[in-house]
């Protein structure tokens, strides 16, 4: 019985522990993959070999897109040439000192931030006015920030996009989904517009709410230009994420083969139990066949006992493993998943094991002749 309580509850555990896991991977597919929508203008290839772009995204491509339903934050993001100007953070030009690589400049919406998830440890991300009015303000990336030298922004603190001065007036950090960001200097995008030169944005951010990626893929389009909505590329997360599948699909596969191992060592050793009875009750099966017990009769009572065994074995392993189950998620604060069908059916299973199991001794029991067990002593 004791094996069929480790096999069981092998299974159960492994069964149960694999659907939670699954769960915890999906929540983080959900949290990550499921709910970020990214918009570029669509391109073609030109007889010559070159990309030539079909779309173009609107300046207010973020308040388009935030009117959808399923769209919780949008933020459009543009790489801004300076045309090998320095990015410093002093305007001293020393011609002896090494040549310092500088830190991208990336052109951003107000709600970049919020689309991206990204955190201000210091100071705050420029707002819809400072973009109004082309302000000359930056934001930095935690990276660029200790790259430049800049830890507080309390003093208003200046860096030099070539010899154009922009005050600093936050530090972001904590991006989860556009980490490039952390290395770059974030200008408002009417201040590139303005002043740099900067044409259109070249992506949207955009986060969605969990399960809105084929309405948002479908309209964003619409919403960004309605007389050419073929003209974008949007990269959205389908129904159900097919990475997040592939996961569940091979811990199931992984903890599954693992119970099938703990079952079938419980089977054999209830079979070995069974079969050892057997050869140490013989004189017993010899007295009963001798009072009239047919081999029928004997295999049966064989065949009980293992069933019960099994099923007992069954119940018991079952609990401990819901047991198991429920505390390993207690610790590690995870939601617990189990199958109520597996829970039960386990039990029923143990009784199944015990039976098979004890096919072969139960034979084995059924075949020993009355005169010469009593020969080897009751």
């Amino acid at each position: 019985m004791l094996g069929t309580v480790l096999g069981i509850a092998s299974l159960v555990v492994t069964v149960g522990l694999a659907q939670t896991a699954a769960g915890q991977v999906g929540r983080q597919f959900d949290a990550v993959a499921a709910t970020q929508v990214v918009v570029r203008p669509g391109s073609v290839l030109t007889q010559s070999g070159e990309e030539r772009a079909t779309g173009r995204l609107p300046w207010d491509a973020e308040e388009r897109v935030e009117r959808l339903a399923g769209v919780e934050d949008a933020g459009a993001l543009a790489a801004v040439d300076l045309g090998g100007a320095p990015v410093t953070a002093v305007p001293v030009n020393d011609p002896s000192a090494p040549a310092a690589v500088s830190p991208p400049v990336l052109a951003a919406s107000p709600g970049l931030l919020d689309a991206v998830r990204g955190r201000v440890v210091t100071g705050r991300f420029f707002d819809a006015g400072h973009d109004a009015r082309a302000d000359q303000v930056v934001v930095l990336g935690a990276r660029a920030a200790e790259r430049l030298g800049v830890g507080r922004v309390d003093r208003q603190p200046t860096v030099f996009l070539g010899e154009a001065p922009y005050t600093v007036i936050g530090v972001v950090d904590d991006v989860r989904r556009r980490t490039d960001l952390l290395d770059a200097v974030l200008v408002p995008l009417g201040t590139a517009r303005a002043d740099l030169g900067l044409t259109a944005p070249e992506e949207l951010q955009v986060r969605i709410a969990v399960g809105a990626g084929p309405l948002v893929a479908r309209q964003a389009p619409v919403a960004l230009d309605p007389g050419s909505d073929d003209a974008f590329d949007v990269e959205a997360p389908p129904e159900r994420s097919r990475a997040r599948e592939a996961v569940q699909a091979d811990l199931n596969a992984t903890f599954l083969a693992l119970g099938a191992v703990a079952l079938l060592v419980g089977g054999l050793g209830i079979a070995n139990v069974t079969l050892l009875s057997v050869l140490e009750r013989r004189g017993e099966i010899g007295l009963r066949r001798a009072v009239g017990a047919t081999r029928r009769q004997v295999a049966g009572q064989f065949l009980v006992e293992s069933v019960v065994l099994g099923l007992l074995g069954g119940v018991v392993g079952a609990s401990l493993g819901v047991l198991v189950v429920v505390g390993v998620s207690v610790v590690q604060a995870w939601t617990p998943v189990l199958d109520l069908p597996t829970a039960f059916g386990s039990a029923l299973l143990g009784g199944l094991i015990g039976l098979v199991a004890g096919a072969y001794p139960a034979v084995k029991a059924a075949t020993v002749e009355p005169i010469t067990a009593l020969r080897g002593g009751v």
